[in-house]
């Protein structure tokens, strides 16, 4: 067989070779002769191997000689003593020893006084009591004034909380009083036995209650509640409830959030407002929201984007009116280049529910007259760069444009001849909430220095320009706004700080009121309060883990400014006392 086949393959070549002779030269044929003898058959025979070490046995090499080495040692006296090394120790530093409770007590000009004390106390490994009681006031008199300006702030809270495995709820609740005087009315304006009549003094009471909790690994997430009861001497009262509970629902790779609104808000002023000559008939109000906020949050490397939006029904009860609004609520942050510059924006809305207490924390001179009703913030849409310059120095640039429907103002109310209420707040020496439509156009910076733990500086400004439906100024705002702060830890006692305030041009309207004739016609005069600059220190020696001393500096440039109209503030102010720390 085997044969065979290299009998056909040789044929084949034959015929190969032959066609290809034929190519070249188709006139000669020639001939060829093909003998085969037999197969090719290959074999492999053994190789000799040389030894690799093979047995030499000649005369001529010769045997080696066995030698043995021996060592004769000498001793030698030496001084040398080598020294045991050494590892290199970590300096720890001192853990500082934590108390639960500290008192801080202090005095100063102005008959100022502050107390300060807080205690927190584990009841055992998941509940925990804490308690707290602030405390200032001051008695001085202030330059320029005609009536008593001491004013008192006095706070107490105290909250109860349980942690358990998947379930942390708590509960707390806050008691205040607040004393103030309505003493912005300008000398040489009333008489002697008018001014001696004027009872300018106001108390504030807050009692609140609240309590809130917090769910792992389930839908609901978390709630929280708060129950509020204000009231004033001039028996003006107004109740708050707000519940908002929030739900998570998770989706492939992000979570849908869920978040309820619940806001009750409703009340009555005794007194009628300061535009009436007659004080005749009392301000009621009662507004209730219902709220839902869906959000969808995607995160990834380098983008967070938070889509959603804010649904509210808005409920007037006390005029049967109602209305729904849809709010944006989209914001967004990109990492263009890691923790040195982070682009981000946004745009949200709210309608804002507004409140008495919420405009006495910003102005305790209001007159118990006021209008309450909510904003309509309709957008605010903002945008910025935020990032690092250096390891330690870190910046904030954002442009913003706000909308507001609503938004309150604070005026003050006008001189009114024809009262004689029970306080004295109808001098041209109160003020009221006037509601315009604004739109602010904002530009903000801010830079902060953080060296180390012991030292951080920090810069802001803010820029506004308002536009108002009115066309009236943008009572009492500020067309900038700016501070500076500083920190240092000198050593391991000494410890200081400063901060300082500018606030700009402000304008407001002082009128008077005249029977039969609308607000907007009294006769008025346009106010422009001036810019000013509040200066701050502090300092502070601690002589060891409990026992400290400090002194507070406030308005170092005894600057004679007015953040309200008619309203100059305390001069130069020095404040010393102690801080001790203690388990209770």
């Amino acid at each position: 067989m085997q044969k065979q086949i290299y009998i056909s393959i040789l044929s084949i070549l034959g015929v190969f070779q032959l066609g290809i002779s034929q190519e070249k030269d188709k006139n000669d044929i020639g001939t060829e002769t093909v003998t085969v003898t037999k197969a090719y058959t290959p074999t492999i025979s053994d190789a000799f191997k040389i030894k690799s070490l093979p047995n030499m046995n000649d005369s001529i090499v010769l045997q080696k000689k066995k030698i043995k080495y021996s060592i004769f040692s000498i001793p030698v006296a030496s001084t040398f003593t080598p020294a045991k090394g050494k590892a290199t120790e970590v300096q720890k530093a001192k853990p500082e020893k934590l108390y639960n409770s500290y008192l801080a007590l202090g005095l100063g000009n102005y008959n100022n006084a502050m107390l300060d004390f807080y205690t927190s106390r584990a009841l055992n490994r998941d509940e925990r009591l804490d308690i707290g009681l602030n405390h200032f006031s001051s008695r001085g008199d202030i330059d320029g004034t005609i009536l008593d300006n001491d004013f008192y702030n006095t706070k107490l809270d105290a909250s109860y909380s349980k942690r358990d495995r998947d379930v942390s709820w708590g509960t707390n609740i806050g008691l205040q009083h607040q004393i103030y005087n309505w003493y912005g009315v300008p000398e040489g304006v009333y008489p002697d036995a008018v001014v001696a009549s004027i009872d300018g003094k106001q108390n504030y009471y807050n009692a609140e209650l609240g309590a809130n909790v917090k769910v792992e690994d389930a839908l609901f997430k978390s709630a929280d509640l708060l129950l509020r009861r204000f009231w004033d001497v001039t028996d003006s009262g107004e109740n708050r409830l707000k519940f908002q509970p929030v739900f998570e629902f998770p989706l492939t790779d992000q979570a849908l959030t869920i978040s309820g609104n619940f806001d009750y808000v409703g009340g009555a002023f005794k007194n009628a407002n300061v535009n009436n000559s007659n004080n005749t008939g009392e301000i009621n109000y009662s507004h209730f929201q219902v709220g839902v906020s869906p959000s969808l949050l995607i995160v990834t490397d380098d983008v967070r984007i938070n889509l959603g939006a804010n649904l509210v029904y808005g409920m007037n009860t006390e005029n049967s009116d109602s209305n729904f609004y849809i709010y944006p609520a989209v914001t967004a942050s990109y990492r263009i280049l890691d923790e040195n510059l982070i682009a981000y924006g946004g745009i949200e809305g709210d309608l804002k529910q507004n409140s008495f207490h919420d405009f006495v924390g910003d102005n305790p001179f209001v007159s118990p007259t006021l209008a309450i009703t909510p904003t309509d913030k309709q957008y605010d849409a903002y945008i910025g760069l935020k990032g690092m310059l250096l390891p330690s120095l870190s910046y904030n640039i954002k442009g913003s444009y706000t909308a507001e429907n609503r938004k309150p103002l604070f005026k003050l109310n006008p001189s009114n001849d024809f009262r004689n209420d029970e306080k004295g707040y109808y001098f041209g020496n109160s003020f009221e909430v006037f509601y315009d439509d604004v739109k602010t156009l904002g530009i903000f910076g801010e830079l902060n220095l953080d060296i180390n733990r012991n030292f951080s500086l920090g810069i802001n400004a803010e820029v506004y320009d308002y536009d108002t439906e009115t066309d009236n100024p943008a009572w009492n705002l500020p067309n900038m706004t700016g501070s500076l702060f500083m920190d240092y830890q000198i050593d391991e006692h000494w410890y200081m700080g400063a901060n300082i305030f500018y606030v700009g041009e402000r304008e407001d309207l002082s009128s008077q009121v005249v029977q039969n004739v609308m607000p907007s016609q009294f006769p008025s005069t346009l106010i422009t309060l001036d810019a000013y600059f509040d200066a701050n220190a502090h300092m502070g020696y601690r002589f060891n883990d409990q026992f400290s001393i400090f002194l507070k500096l406030s308005n170092i440039a005894n600057n004679d400014y007015q953040r309200w109209a008619n309203y100059p503030v305390q001069g130069f102010q020095v404040l010393a006392g102690f801080k001790y720390k203690f388990d209770f």
